[in-house]
């Protein structure tokens, strides 16, 4: 089951680093600062904690905008595919 919230962008753990496009990044600060987002990033809630593999670009954006929260289209899963996702 998904279910959409927002969730403190503290609380969710990007355990895999990536390098963004920082152009990138600013259209979507550009786009989000006006319009708000429009496609929320999806996370794992594994355990009660929040893991995100994807929508790195949005999350920076949040975070460079100085955003508390990020709507997020959440999954529960267990530990094994937190583990898939890690290897």
């Amino acid at each position: 089951m998904v279910e959409v919230r927002e969730i403190p962008l503290g609380q969710i753990r990007r355990p895999l680093p990536r390098d963004n496009d920082q152009q990138k990044v600013e259209a979507l600060m550009e786009s989000i600062a006006k319009e708000g987002l429009k496609e929320p990033i999806d996370v794992l809630e594994v355990d009660g904690q929040y893991y995100g593999f994807s929508g790195c670009h949005r999350f920076e954006a949040h975070q460079r905008l100085g955003k508390e929260t990020i709507k997020c289209r959440v999954r529960r899963a267990p530990r094994s595919v937190l583990q898939r996702h890690l290897a």
